[in-house]
């Protein structure tokens, strides 16, 4: 007895004790019940734009800052290499095929607001989940995930369907007809084919009229008149879609509301910025989870006039630094508000950069490294391999780095487990729980097969033995 108690008065022991004690609530993650979850996803930012990814020619301090703080992925891997499909892999945890959230033909991802594709109401997102734990769920930025079916007012694609309790931002994607000085994009060929034809038709009809008013050709007036109302119809028959392209499909909207129409791009980042910002400063006395779903990188690259001409990578290099700088502002605020250490950050792409687009001498896609293809290409790397990084101090171990398989649909029950909530037992789920891996408590993936779709057709499969 007595050498028990020598044993407890040493200072050694005692401080041992002490310090144990006091780590406690940081290596144990059921002591914090409910984070907050701030997700930040890129568009079209290939793997190689990142600092921390390899990148020399763009600066991305607080994207790097993100994985020295955290936990930094290196094969992360999106389930499809367009916006539509991945990011209803991401949503729902599930392949977009599932979903049928893929397409049979070129078009591949939705194209305009008023269609009546989206995201089927029968699927459950994380963000409905946490909404039923008592989460404030707030999207900010893109959806591009459909908005009506029937009718212009039924809104059964729309986030607030979907399980967010907020949104502000595009319906739709960044196209550059959104931009006035820029080069027209939607269906580009398709248009040139209607305006040559148009011209083409139009040039027949004059020179039958002329010819009628010269006497060189005998063509009754009734026929000229037919020929022009033919032309006439023809024309307005495609520049009713067409030609208000930017009307259409260009708008900013809050919850049900449109704000914009056309959307006023010289200020959209920093609305979506103080947007973001205010969700945060709203929702911090209880859990929230903020989906901030960035307009950058993707074309037109709106990027404000403090930004260009920065970066030694062009134009996209500006962007991509901008995008940087508002991941900095949201962080600031998540400190600002003391919830540094009750909040799980994660920052991804929903697929690799787009290597071909170009303006004329203006490189206007992303860098993916040393891997081959990018957006739009299903079985390259360049196409799906992602950054991906997470943040949560006191929780996941700083500095860590994880080469193992990993994939954008894990967020879903990775964030429905922390939020205290389950994954539908009712249907298939491809995702699978990432804190065990990053915390280090698992030493290899679950995904054993990670397969990669261009539309319906299957490219490439990743096989990784368990246990080798």
């Amino acid at each position: 007895a007595s050498f028990t108690l020598l044993c407890f008065r040493s200072p050694l022991v005692t401080a041992l004790i002490f310090g144990l004690l006091l780590q406690a609530p940081f290596t144990q993650p059921s002591t914090i019940t409910q984070p907050n979850f701030v997700l930040l996803l890129a568009d079209d930012l290939g793997i190689g734009d990142v600092g921390c990814y390899g990148n020399d020619t763009i600066r991305t301090p607080n994207i790097d800052g993100l994985a020295k703080e955290g936990v930094k992925l290196t094969q992360h891997i999106a389930a499809a290499p367009l916006c539509t499909p991945s990011r209803a892999a991401f949503l729902t945890g599930r392949y977009p095929l599932r979903s049928g959230m893929d397409a049979i033909n070129d078009y591949r991802v939705i194209f305009w607001n008023a269609g009546s594709g989206g995201l089927p109401p029968n699927e459950t997102t994380f963000a409905k989940i946490l909404q039923h734990q008592g989460y404030s769920t707030g999207l900010i930025g893109k959806w591009h995930q459909g908005v009506n079916c029937e009718s212009r007012n039924d809104h059964c694609h729309h986030p607030l369907k979907h399980g967010f309790d907020y949104f502000y931002g595009m319906p739709f994607t960044l196209i550059s007809d959104c931009q006035p000085t820029e080069t027209p994009e939607m269906d580009r060929a398709f248009r040139r084919k209607l305006w040559l034809s148009t011209q083409m038709i139009g040039l027949i009809t004059l020179t039958a009229v002329l010819g009628r008013l010269t006497g060189l050709i005998s063509v009754h007036w009734r026929t000229l008149t037919c020929l022009a109302a033919f032309s006439l119809l023809f024309f307005i028959s495609w520049f009713s879609s067409y030609g208000f392209v930017r009307y259409w499909n260009c708008i900013m909207m809050r919850n049900h509301g449109i704000t914009e129409q056309p959307m006023v791009t010289d200020r959209t980042t920093s609305l979506i910025l103080r947007e973001s910002i205010s969700f945060i400063e709203r929702n911090k006395h209880k859990p929230f989870l903020l989906f901030l779903s960035f307009l950058h990188s993707h074309t037109p690259l709106l990027t404000t006039e403090k930004f260009l001409g920065r970066s030694r990578h062009g134009l996209y290099g500006d962007n991509v630094e901008e995008m940087d700088w508002m991941v900095g502002q949201v962080l600031d605020a998540i400190d600002k508000e003391g919830l540094r250490e009750t909040t799980l950050v994660y920052f991804a792409s929903d697929h690799g950069g787009w290597l071909e687009r170009q303006e004329g001498e203006r490189q206007l896609g992303g860098w993916n490294g040393i891997y081959k293809g990018g957006k739009a290409m299903g079985g390259w790397e360049g196409g799906i391999r992602v950054p991906g990084i997470f943040r949560w101090p006191g929780v996941l171990p700083a500095g860590t780095v994880i080469d193992e398989p990993t994939s954008l649909m894990d967020i879903y029950p990775t964030v429905v487990h922390l939020a205290g909530g389950e994954v539908p037992q009712d249907r298939v789920m491809d995702g699978r729980d990432l804190l065990p891996l990053l915390r280090g408590a698992a030493a290899h993936s679950e995904h054993e097969f990670l397969f990669h779709y261009c539309g319906v057709h299957l490219h490439a499969v990743r096989w990784h033995q368990k246990d080798s």
